[in-house]
C-alpha cells in the first residue's frame, strides 16, 4: 500500500462544506456572499482573549493581503491557505508528488491534502510567535483567574486555531455557495477598510493626519505658501503630503483596468448549432494577480523565520527592529513597500527611526533588483503552477470546450485539436502575464498607496474586484441563459 492510499481516506473524512446539489440562484449567491464578507468583518473586531498589550506583530508589513487583523481571531487571515498553497503547488510543480490534475479523483487528492496542509500551517505559524514572545499572554489575566501563564498561551493557540479554521471554511462557503472566493473577498475587505482609513483618518502620525484629506487641510492651515512652493516643499507635498501616493493609486487602478480588459479570443462555432458561435477569451492576466500573493506569502513566511532567529541572538540571517530588517541577506529579501524603502534620503530617516546604521545606496540598488527578480521571476513560476492546479491549463481548457459542444472552426472536433490550439496561446500568455504582473507590482511598491495598503494590495484589490465583477455579470446571463452552464460544467 502507498503513502497515498494510506493518506486518502483520511482525506476524505476531513471536515468540508457540502457542495450544492443543483444550480445555486444568483440571489442566493449574492447573500451568502455577503454573509461571509459580514462574518469576517465581525470576527476580524473579536480581540484575542488573554494577549498583551506588548505582543508583537510579525506580519504587520504584509497584513494588507494577508486579510487579517492584528490581535484578532482572524490574526493569521489567509496566510496558512497561501502558506499550504505554496508548499502542494511545488510539490506537485516539481513533479516531487505525481499527480494529473485534469483528473477528478487526482483533483481531490490536491484539495484534500491541501485542506489538512492548512491545519498544519496554522499551528506551524501561530507556534513560533506564541513561544517565540511575539504574541504574549496577559499575566494580569493569569493572576486574575490563578491559572500559568502557560494556560493563556494555549487558550491563545486555540483561538487562533479556531479563527484561522473559520477562514478556511468561510473561504469554501463562498467558492462552493457563493460568487468568486473567499481568499479574493477578504483581501478586498482588508484593503478597502485601509483606503478608506487612508483617506479620513484625523489621528496624528509623526506630526501630520494620517488620513489624506485631513493631512491637506492640516498642510494648507500650517504650512506657508512660500515653504511648499520651494523644491523641498515640494518633496515634502509628493512623499509626505501624499499626492504621490494618490497618484500611484489612481494610475494602479486604471492600468490593471485596462490590462484585465486586454485579451486573446480564440473563434469557437458550435458543432451541432449551425451559425452558433462565441469566443473563448484568454486574458494577458490569465492566472489573475493571485500567484503575487503567492509570492508576497513565500517573502513573509522567509521573513518569520529570521525575525524568530533574531529574537534567539542568532543574527547571522540579519537583526530586525520588530519586523523590519535592519542588515543581513533578510533585508535583501524583504518586499519594497512605499518610497521610504529605497529613496536613499528616506531610507536614512526610517532608519534613524530604528537607531540603526542606514544602508549605502548600491545595498539599496540591490534590495531593489532582488525584489524585482522576486517578483517578476516569481509572477512566472507561480502562474504556471497557478493554471495547472486550478484546471485552467490547455488540456482542462480544451476538455472543457469539447464537452459543451463547441469546436474552433478550420480544425477537425476532438480534444486533441484544440488542445493544440490552446497549447500555442495559454502557456506563453501565462509567462508574459505573470511576468507583466510582476512589473507592475513592482512599480506599484515602489510609489506606495494611499493607507498604506501596498502596491500588491492594491493591485490585488482592483484586479479582484474587476473580475468579482465580471462573474457577476457572468452568473447574471447564466441566470437568464441556463444553457450556457453547460459550458461551465454546471447543472
Amino acid at each position: 500500500m502507498t503513502l497515498r492510499d494510506t493518506l486518502e481516506p483520511f482525506f476524505n473524512k476531513l471536515p468540508a462544506v457540502a457542495s450544492p446539489e443543483k444550480h445555486v440562484h444568483f440571489k442566493d449567491k449574492l447573500w451568502w456572499t455577503l454573509g461571509v464578507l459580514v462574518l469576517y468583518f465581525a470576527l476580524a473586531n473579536v480581540p484575542l482573549f488573554g494577549m498583551s498589550q506588548d505582543s508583537v506583530d510579525l506580519f504587520e508589513s504584509y497584513r494588507a493581503f494577508f486579510a487579517g487583523a492584528s490581535g484578532s481571531l482572524v490574526l493569521l487571515g489567509i496566510g496558512p491557505i497561501v502558506t499550504a498553497s505554496i508548499v502542494l503547488q511545488l510539490l506537485v510543480g516539481a513533479d516531487i508528488i505525481k499527480m494529473d490534475l485534469s483528473n477528478p479523483k487526482d483533483q481531490a487528492f490536491f484539495q484534500g491534502a491541501q485542506k489538512f496542509l492548512v491545519f498544519v500551517m496554522i499551528i506551524l505559524e501561530a507556534l513560533p510567535q506564541l513561544l517565540g514572545g511575539y504574541i504574549q499572554p496577559d499575566p494580569g489575566l493569569a493572576s486574575a483567574l490563578g491559572v500559568g501563564l502557560g494556560v493563556i498561551t494555549l487558550l491563545l493557540l486555540v483561538q487562533i486555531f479556531i479563527g484561522g479554521t473559520l477562514i478556511l471554511f468561510m473561504d469554501e462557503v463562498v467558492s462552493k455557495w457563493g460568487i468568486g472566493s473567499g481568499v479574493g473577498l477578504f483581501i478586498v475587505a482588508g484593503i478597502s477598510q485601509q483606503i478608506v482609513t487612508g483617506i479620513f483618518n484625523w489621528q496624528l502620525e509623526n506630526g501630520l493626519p494620517v488620513g489624506l484629506i485631513p493631512k491637506w487641510i492640516y498642510i494648507a492651515q500650517n504650512t506657508g505658501a512660500d515653504f511648499l512652493l520651494s523644491g523641498e516643499g515640494l518633496m515634502f507635498l509628493l512623499i509626505r503630503g501624499g499626492i504621490l501616493a494618490l497618484l500611484s493609486t489612481v494610475i494602479i487602478f486604471l492600468l490593471v483596468v485596462y490590462v484585465e480588459s486586454t485579451r486573446i479570443e480564440i473563434p469557437l462555432a458550435h458543432s451541432a448549432v449551425r451559425g452558433a458561435r462565441g469566443r473563448f477569451p484568454v486574458k494577458l492576466i490569465y492566472a489573475s494577480v493571485l500567484p503575487m500573493i503567492l509570492v508576497r506569502a513565500l517573502q513573509a513566511n522567509i521573513q518569520m523565520v529570521g525575525i524568530i532567529l533574531s529574537g534567539r541572538g542568532i543574527t547571522f540571517l540579519g537583526e530586525f527592529s520588530g519586523s523590519t530588517p535592519l542588515n543581513g541577506i533578510m533585508y535583501y529579501l524583504a518586499p519594497i513597500n512605499s518610497p521610504y524603502d529605497w529613496i536613499p534620503s528616506l531610507v536614512r530617516e526610517s532608519f534613524a527611526a530604528y537607531g540603526a546604521a542606514a544602508p549605502a545606496t548600491w545595498q539599496i540598488v540591490l534590495h531593489v533588483f532582488a525584489d524585482a527578480v522576486m517578483l517578476i521571476g516569481g509572477g512566472i513560476i507561480f502562474a504556471l503552477f497557478w493554471i495547472e492546479t486550478t484546471g485552467m491549463g490547455a488540456k482542462p481548457t480544451a476538455q472543457k470546450i469539447f464537452n459543451s459542444g463547441m469546436q474552433i472552426p478550420g480544425f477537425r472536433r476532438n480534444i486533441g485539436s484544440i488542445e493544440k490550439v490552446m497549447q500555442r496561446y495559454i502557456p506563453k500568455v501565462t509567462v508574459i502575464g505573470g511576468a507583466f504582473i510582476g512589473v507592475l507590482t513592482l512599480v506599484a511598491s515602489l510609489l506606495g498607496t494611499i493607507g498604506s495598503a501596498g502596491g500588491t494590495g492594491l493591485l490585488l484589490t482592483v484586479s479582484i474586484v474587476y473580475r468579482l465583477y465580471e462573474d457577476i455579470a457572468s452568473e447574471q446571463m447564466m441566470e437568464m441563459h441556463p444553457m450556457i452552464r453547460s459550458f461551465f460544467g454546471e447543472q
